[in-house]
């Protein structure tokens, strides 16, 4: 057994012909274990045909290219390339691309992060 595991999901543009709902999740691809972290690509004019919210993940989504909105309970932001954005769990969230959109989302715990970087870092 190795210390690590690696995949290819393809190239950005690719992701949304190649994965079910234009999402290549991570979690079963790696066996990953402290958070979900999905690549997806929305074409343009398409919305997110539905409202959710999480019952303990948080969500930060890191946008790669394009141009969309997010709704965060009931507020509506912009949201372009660079752009990143905080979601709490019990905000209800949705999203629409004005342009074709490509996005990292990450799932992980709320208030479960106790060390990063160089706080979680050994030399060796």
């Amino acid at each position: 057994m190795t210390n690590f595991k690696n995949t290819e999901v393809g190239k950005l543009e690719e992701i949304g012909k190649n994965y079910e709902n234009g999402k290549a999740f991570l979690n079963n691809l790696l066996d990953l274990t402290s958070c979900e972290i999905s690549i997806s690509s929305m074409p343009a004019g398409i919305k997110l045909p539905f409202n959710h919210k999480h019952k303990q993940n948080e969500e930060i989504y890191i946008f790669l290219k394009g141009e969309g909105t997010m709704t965060l309970d009931n507020n509506v932001i912009e949201v372009k390339e660079g752009s990143c954005v905080k979601v709490l769990p019990v905000a209800v969230r949705t999203m629409e691309a004005k342009t074709d959109l490509q996005y990292i989302c990450v799932q992980a715990k709320t208030n479960s992060l106790e060390q990063f970087g160089l706080g979680d870092a050994e030399l060796c």
